[in-house]
């Protein structure tokens, strides 16, 4: 299968600078991941929220992303979710974190998930929470990007695999994994280039685009206007920026050979 990774080649340059572990996220992954042995993960980039002492083995398409990877991370390959190649029930659990967005045939790597092991952990962004937040305001062509656009929501999750329970995952302040959401309360960092562009949403807009909103973000601090707007935020420890922790089971059917 055919898999595009010039997206991640061009939006996972800095991921390993701006996209660290936020320890609170880690806490609530940690918590999820229960008594499993080994773990596969995948669309793993940098090595973001892997856990430590079980064995774990990392997949990503992009060599930009798993040449960041820490000396003391786990040991990765580059593949496709949508094609894993590993025999069924490879594994105990496969995690998966703020990437299905990119996939390029979300119920196909579900499914394949499903396959290699009877237990999944997804992180995710659920599209319907975020449309009010602040920032699609200034940047209002990301609600048209593919990433967006496509992007699975949990009833897309439930179609391919049985999901025990959602967690919503609160984004904190000063909130150190920078995804779009992480700067809710700290809207001066949506100026800074190199913060832009680890966000996906941001990074794949034009040239253009992004300059007008920025200019436009950088007015409204300046006036005052963005305070008086979303001042209250900037004292508030905790937002919900649509995160939410999936812990699902594979269906029997999943994997099981054909007649």
């Amino acid at each position: 299968m055919r898999h595009d990774t010039v997206r991640y080649d061009r939006i996972g340059r800095t991921y390993a600078h701006t996209r660290t572990a936020e320890p609170a996220i880690a806490v609530e992954i940690e918590a999820a991941l229960g008594e499993v042995d080994t773990i596969l993960n995948v669309g793993a980039g940098t090595g973001s929220y892997e856990p430590t002492g079980r064995a774990l083995l990392a997949l990503d398409p992009s060599m930009a992303m798993l040449v960041q990877r820490p000396p003391t991370a786990a040991p990765a390959i580059r593949g496709v979710v949508e094609a894993l190649p590993f025999a069924s029930d490879s594994f105990d659990l496969v995690t998966a974190y703020l990437t299905l967005h990119h996939w390029t045939d979300p119920k196909t790597g579900l499914t394949e998930m499903a396959r290699v092991a009877p237990r999944q952990l997804i992180l995710l962004c659920e599209p319907l929470q975020t449309v009010d937040f602040w920032l699609v305001d200034y940047f209002p062509e990301m609600r048209c990007l593919d990433v967006e656009t496509t992007a699975p929501r949990i009833d897309d999750v439930a179609d391919v695999v049985d999901i025990e329970e959602v967690r919503t995952v609160l984004v904190p302040a000063n909130c150190r994994d920078g995804f779009a959401a992480a700067y809710w309360n700290r809207p001066e960092a949506y100026l800074d280039p190199v913060v832009r562009d680890g966000m996906s949403v941001v990074a794949l807009l034009s040239d253009d685009v992004k300059a007008k909103a920025v200019e436009r973000l950088r007015s409204d601090l300046s006036d005052g206007t963005w305070d008086r707007l979303h001042g209250h935020l900037r004292s508030e420890i905790a937002f919900d920026g649509g995160l939410r922790l999936l812990l699902t089971r594979s269906r029997p059917s999943v994997g099981a050979p054909t007649q």
